[in-house]
C-alpha cells in the first residue's frame, strides 16, 4: 500500500479543530476523476493517485468519527482509527462497480472505528457477543429515542422498551448502561499526579482476549462487505442509485427527493426501494452459500 507518512494527522497537542482545518485543504474530487485515479491504483499501483483518494475523503472520516463521541476515549485517536479504515477503503476499491469511493469508504470507516471502541471496551470487560455489541453501540440512539435522558439507573419501563427493541436481556440493558454512564471518563485518565503516572487503563485487565477471534471476526465482516458489494451486479442502475442514497449514505436522501430525480411518485421510490433492498439481500445470501458465508438475520 502507498506510504502515507506526509498525511495530516490529529493529535491532543495539535487540537482537533486545528486538524480540521487542515485537512479542508485538500479539494474533494469530481467523479470522473475519482475513477481515473482509482483505476490508476487499481492497475499501477500509483501511489500519488491512492493519496489524492485518501486525502479527498478524509473530511468524510473525520466527519463519521464525530458521530462516535462520548465513550470516554480520545477523539484525536478516534479520527485516526477512521483514518486507517478509510485507507483500507481506497486498497480494496473497485470503481468498476458504479459507485462512490465514499459509499464504500463508510463501511470500513465505520468498522476501523467500531474495533477500536470495542477494543478499547474490552478492558472494562465489555461484552463481546452481537447482541451485545448492537446494544453497546445503539444504547445512547434508544435512551434518546424514548427520551430517558435521565442520569443514573434507567426506570424499569424504558429498561424493558430498550431490551425488547435491541434483543437483549433487561439485566445486560442495565448493567450496559451503567458503564456507559462512567465513560466520560477516559480510558487514558492519569493515575496520580506524580510525574510518570500510569494511566487507568494501565491499572486494568483484559482476561478475555482472544488475538484469533478478534481476526476471525474482523475476516467475516470482510468477507460480508464484499458479499454486499457483488451483490450490487444484481440491481440495475436505478435501483443501486436509490439504494445507495437511501440506505448508505450517512444522510439519506428523502423519497420527496428522489422522485423528483426520477420524476415519479415518492409511492414509487419506496417500492424500488424495498425491492432493491430484498434483491439484495437475496443475491447476498446466494452468494455467500456459494462461498460458504453465513450471513446473520436481516435485523442483525
Amino acid at each position: 500500500m502507498a506510504s502515507y507518512t506526509n498525511l495530516p494527522a490529529p493529535s491532543p497537542e495539535q487540537g482537533l479543530n486545528r486538524y480540521l482545518q487542515e485537512i479542508r485543504k485538500f479539494p474533494l474530487l469530481e467523479p470522473e476523476e475519482e475513477y481515473m485515479l482509482a483505476k490508476a491504483w487499481v492497475d499501477h499501483e500509483d501511489a500519488e493517485a491512492a493519496h489524492r483518494l485518501v486525502t479527498s475523503h478524509l473530511r468524510l472520516a473525520a466527519k463519521i468519527a464525530m458521530g462516535y463521541r462520548g465513550y470516554g476515549l480520545p477523539q484525536a485517536e478516534v479520527v485516526s482509527e477512521a483514518n486507517v479504515g478509510l485507507m483500507q477503503a481506497v486498497k480494496r476499491f473497485d470503481p468498476e462497480k458504479g459507485f462512490r469511493l465514499s459509499t464504500y469508504a463508510m463501511w470500513w470507516i465505520r468498522a476501523s472505528i467500531q474495533e477500536y471502541i470495542l477494543r478499547s471496551w474490552s478492558l472494562v470487560k465489555m461484552g463481546t457477543t452481537s447482541a451485545q455489541k448492537k446494544l453497546f453501540f445503539n444504547l445512547r440512539k434508544a435512551k434518546n429515542k424514548i427520551g430517558a435522558l435521565e442520569d443514573g439507573d434507567l426506570r424499569p419501563e424504558n429498561v424493558a422498551r430498550i431490551a425488547t427493541e435491541l434483543n437483549v436481556t433487561e439485566r445486560e440493558v442495565v448493567e450496559m448502561n451503567r458503564r456507559l454512564a462512567g465513560s466520560d471518563a477516559s480510558l487514558n485518565a492519569q493515575v496520580g499526579s506524580e510525574e510518570g503516572a500510569a494511566q487507568w487503563q494501565d491499572w486494568l485487565e483484559d482476561e478475555d482476549a482472544d488475538q484469533a477471534a478478534e481476526y476471525a471476526e474482523q475476516d467475516e465482516l470482510e468477507q460480508r462487505r464484499t458479499l454486499m458489494i457483488d451483490a450490487m451486479d444484481a440491481l440495475n442502475e436505478r435501483e443501486r442509485d436509490i439504494l445507495i442514497e437511501r440506505r448508505l449514505r450517512d444522510d439519506p436522501l428523502t423519497l420527496e427527493e428522489l422522485s423528483g430525480r426520477y420524476d415519479v411518485s415518492r409511492e414509487r421510490i419506496r417500492q424500488i426501494e424495498v425491492r432493491a433492498f430484498e434483491k439484495l439481500q437475496t443475491r447476498m445470501r446466494a452468494l455467500g452459500q456459494e462461498r460458504g458465508i453465513s450471513l446473520p438475520d436481516a435485523d442483525d
